[in-house]
């Protein structure tokens, strides 16, 4: 029997680490996946050698050389966990809120400009909440509640994202789709905290449910995670993560592993894991008029 081959296009990992990627990879070589780690920024490569070698590709570094090797081997018709042109898009959060929008997600109001004066007379009604475009774990979010404030933020070339701040009434809600399974873990709300949350896992309502799969139809993917506040009996979302790290999920490693599996089975076979990888709509939606 041919066994399936699979690439985690992802950093290395130290054995301390607390990544939940090296625990993926043993369980998919215990289950007999021929499985390999591309590190791009080990050494030199010689690019005309970057071919599809691989039945199944896995996204899991969201910047840097590891995507671009994904989009070149997207050009070249390789199956991957999630899509180069997903990722690419849920890298970006004025591309992605955009998206949750057009597809009727809840979200807090949004705003992006290029100057940070423009939020002064936002704050009159009310805090922000202050996101890099490209940022994740909660590094550089800042609520910003009076406009003297605006001055702290740090200088940089790439626009200003921020939402309306919504204090949440009881625990983040981090919901996973696990091949359009949907898991509920609580943790406690720590902005700029990485680790250390309190994680309880919970059965999701369908209101829930039915919101985090509209998430994952919006992007026509179903291995996702999507972050989710309360407040006066209505959900918000406040984030989404092509492939995050399922902490909290009972039996998530196994559940992921099982999922990439029988998705590079799927992809030995010719069969298309998803039906569009992204709305035809991608480029309007991203527009601001």
């Amino acid at each position: 029997m041919t066994r399936v081959r699979i690439a985690f296009l992802t950093r290395r990992f130290k054995p301390e680490t607390r990544s939940s990627v090296p625990l993926v990879m043993q369980a998919l070589a215990e289950a007999g996946a021929i499985v390999d780690v591309v590190h791009p920024v080990a050494g030199m490569s010689d690019l005309s050698e970057l071919r599809v070698q691989h039945d199944l590709y896995v996204l899991k570094q969201m910047s840097g050389l590891a995507l671009s090797v994904a989009g070149a081997l997207h050009a070249q018709g390789a199956t991957i966990v999630n899509p180069y042109p997903v990722t690419l898009a849920l890298a970006d959060k004025i591309v992605a809120f955009r998206i949750l929008q057009r597809a009727g997600a809840p979200t807090p109001e949004t705003y992006v400009t290029s100057h940070v004066d423009s939020f002064a007379p936002l704050l009159e009604t009310g805090p922000l909440i202050v996101k890099p475009v490209r940022g994740w774990d909660g590094h550089g979010v800042r609520i910003i509640a009076r406009a003297s404030e605006l001055a702290d933020l740090p200088p940089g070339k790439e626009p200003l994202f921020a939402q309306r701040y919504i204090p949440p009434q009881g625990p983040e809600l981090k919901m996973f789709s696990i091949g359009g399974r949907v898991f509920g873990v609580k943790t406690e709300v720590q902005r700029g905290a990485k680790a250390g949350h309190q994680r309880e896992p919970f059965t999701p309502t369908p209101e829930l449910r039915r919101i985090v799969l509209r998430c994952g139809e919006a992007f026509g993917i179903d291995l996702f995670g999507v972050d989710i506040i309360e407040r006066d009996g209505t959900q918000y979302i406040v984030d989404m993560n092509s492939f995050p790290g399922f902490r909290g999920v009972p039996d998530g490693i196994a559940r992921v592993a099982r999922y990439l599996y029988q998705a590079a089975e799927r992809a030995a076979r010719g069969q298309q894991l998803f039906e569009s990888p992204l709305p035809q709509e991608t480029a309007s939606t991203a527009g601001l008029g």
